[in-house]
């Protein structure tokens, strides 16, 4: 899997135009309000419902393609992205319809490494109302779908009495860290007992801002399981997740996600061409 080198995007919603946008492995985003952060997010999010063929639900759930359109489509008439990775690159155009739809002008793979076919571009289609990325046949298209296929959009700003990582879920409940974060302490548990150097990190981290944080409790045999802590000097003690102030119990959450072992799932290409001449 590559990660996104730079992008470009036109007509998205606040985003009139970012152009060769470079990204590295780790960026903050800092703005004022209304300044497009969540916006420049959405991008991807836009990126993982299309690949998944949800595009059609997604701009329904938003509000229609003139919420996605920058001003709407009297003043924008397409939404443009361009996503370079090391040596390939995926490009859209989404344009709307007179029935509320955003369909694909122009949806494309690409690769510009050193050896590649007089055509380095493959169109994958026109006209089409969901991505063919995910089955697309062509020589460039698999290289950029290791880049996408496990892309997800992480939010962990539900820290209310009813926020999901508050609840108790199942233990096996632990293949990835949901979005939001919901089976936290199913994961926290599978990184206690079968990646006990990436756990110890996150709670040495944990500790880094919260003085006071012990460490996870751990129950044996249970087959539910929910989020409970020790204070320092006190592991007789438990508390559970609502004694957590929200910056702490966000903070446990982004500590979890940027801590997790990475070889867990993640499978690197070589981004070459696959015939090369």
């Amino acid at each position: 899997m590559s990660d996104v080198r730079s992008l470009t995007v036109t007509g998205f919603k606040s985003i009139r135009s970012l152009c060769d946008f470079k990204l590295n492995p780790l960026n903050v985003l800092i703005g004022a309000n209304g300044a497009g952060k969540s916006n420049f997010i959405g991008l991807f999010r836009l990126l993982n419902q299309m690949y998944e063929q949800r595009l059609q639900t997604y701009v329904q759930t938003q509000g229609g393609p003139d919420a996605l359109l920058h001003f709407g489509r009297k003043l924008t008439k397409k939404i443009h992205a361009e996503f370079y990775f090391d040596r390939n690159a995926y490009k859209f155009d989404l344009i709307p319809t007179t029935d509320n739809r955003l369909i694909y002008e122009r949806e494309v793979s690409w690769f510009g490494g050193v050896y590649y076919d007089t055509t380095p571009s493959a169109i994958l289609g026109t006209g089409h109302s969901e991505s063919k990325l995910k089955s697309a046949k062509d020589l460039y298209s698999p290289f950029v779908r290791r880049s996408v296929e496990n892309w997800r959009v992480y939010h962990f700003h539900d820290t209310s009495d009813t926020a999901l990582v508050k609840q108790r879920h199942a233990m096996n409940d632990n293949l990835i860290l949901k979005i939001d974060a919901a089976n936290l302490a199913a994961y926290l548990e599978f990184l206690h007992h079968r990646h006990d150097h990436e756990y110890s990190r996150i709670v040495e981290t944990i500790r880094l801002v919260a003085p006071f944080f012990g460490d996870f409790v751990h129950r044996d045999d249970a087959d539910y399981v929910e989020l409970e802590w020790t204070q320092a000097g006190r592991p007789d003690t438990p508390f559970k997740a609502h004694m957590l102030s929200d910056g702490t119990l966000r903070f446990i959450c982004l500590a979890t996600l940027l801590l997790q072992p990475t070889t867990k799932w993640e499978t690197r290409g070589v981004g070459i061409h696959p015939r090369p001449r």
